[in-house]
């Protein structure tokens, strides 16, 4: 099923400034926030998407990205790990929420819950990994079918000796005294118009609603490790230089069990030894004799799916340009296919022999030899001959 377009998600038009963006997220996020839609599976979707769309329409480069892209902009095929609606961690759509309303706001609109918790109303723990960047080299023949590459990442692991709690053991976790194991503190203070209750994250716990009383030895109470990671990237075919797709969930690891981060994926494209890209195409450099173009050929060319062979009709002029039709490479997501491109040069010899350059001048002196330039350019012939004088 396509994905819905981010803009038509919060009903905003492709001009729509950051705060026209914002406002629209902080409606549509309120509309369907599952506080307000308890055991709305459909009401949470829309929650999701519009998180989803927020999240890429509120940054200017993955927006940038996206009017140029789409979706393919954000995610390796429809079975990669980008952040799809109904894939998003729920700790980080509710910790955005929490950025853009306030934690206070959010309080008092939904009796607490703030930004650090998940989904089902319980509190996250942890802390979010960070996301982590890396750079990843593809062949053209790689981009143009798509590959699925296995990947050693370094980054933070969660530790296997306490299981990424952090804790010595089980018995060394306590429910937080400050906030009694909510990760909040509530406020009420009397105004004018009556009492008023504020929620703040727990400054004790910092919002986890544990304490621990004594630490891991592994990790010392990180409950995260620098490790190694392979991590397996479906890679959709024609993606190009620059063009960034993100796994989530594939970043460090979260402290103490916390969310991990994303993996973000550069591609960068490896040189090919014989053709160069044009967008959707692909451009090859042919050189003929002179015989060649004067009597025809047929030669062998590269192509990204291997060589194919070509015929040179007799007379060829340089400069022409062949084409084959569907050689180049495939639009990401997409059903268009560019084509290759074989650019004409007729050689021209540096040194010939004397025989060679008598028989090179008695055929410039021949009309059949004589071609029509355009005013005040000098034909092919009178250029050899005043090499050679």
């Amino acid at each position: 099923m396509a994905k819905k377009d981010f803009y038509e998600i919060l009903g905003v038009g492709k001009s729509a400034t950051a705060d026209e963006i914002k406002k629209a997220y902080r409606k549509t996020a309120m509309q369907y926030h599952p506080d307000r839609n308890p055991g709305d599976a459909a009401a949470e979707e829309k929650f999701k998407e519009a998180a989803e769309a927020y999240e890429v329409l509120s940054d200017a480069d993955k927006r940038a990205k996206y009017d140029r892209y789409g979706h393919a902009a954000f995610g390796p095929g429809t079975g990669g790990g980008a952040h799809h609606g109904a894939n998003m961690n729920m700790d980080d759509i509710f910790s955005q929420f929490g950025d853009i309303f306030g934690e206070d706001v959010f309080g008092s609109f939904f009796g607490g819950g703030g930004g650090g918790r998940s989904r089902g109303g319980t509190r996250a723990r942890g802390q979010r990994g960070s996301n982590l960047r890396i750079k990843l080299k593809l062949t053209y023949e790689e981009i143009a079918k798509g590959v699925t590459k296995n990947v050693k990442v370094k980054k933070h692991v969660p530790c296997a000796t306490c299981g990424g709690s952090g804790a010595k053991d089980k018995n060394s976790v306590q429910n937080c005294a400050t906030c009694g194991g909510s990760g909040q503190v509530r406020k009420v203070t009397s105004t004018f118009l009556g009492q008023m209750q504020t929620v703040s994250t727990c400054p004790t716990c910092n919002g986890e609603g544990t304490t621990i009383t004594a630490k891991c030895n592994a990790c010392k109470g990180d409950g995260r490790v620098y490790g190694e990671e392979t991590i397996s990237i479906e890679i959709p075919a024609g993606v190009q230089e620059g063009m960034q797709l993100s796994m989530s969930g594939k970043g460090n690891a979260g402290a103490r069990g916390g969310a991990p981060g994303d993996l973000i994926i550069q591609i960068e494209e490896e040189p090919h030894s014989e053709l160069h890209r044009d967008g959707l195409n692909v451009a090859y450099d042919l050189y003929l004799s002179i015989p060649d173009a004067v009597f025809g050929t047929h030669v062998e060319v590269p192509t990204i799916d291997g060589r194919a062979k070509i015929k040179i009709p007799a007379g060829t002029q340089s400069g022409k340009i062949f084409r084959l039709k569907g050689k180049g490479f495939p639009e990401v997501q997409g059903y268009s296919r560019g084509d290759q491109l074989i650019h004409v040069n007729v050689w021209t010899p540096q040194l010939v022999s004397s025989e060679e350059k008598a028989a090179l001048e008695k055929m410039a002196e021949s009309d059949n030899f004589k071609p029509h330039p355009a005013k005040g350019e000098k034909s092919f012939f009178d250029r050899v001959k005043e090499a050679f004088s």
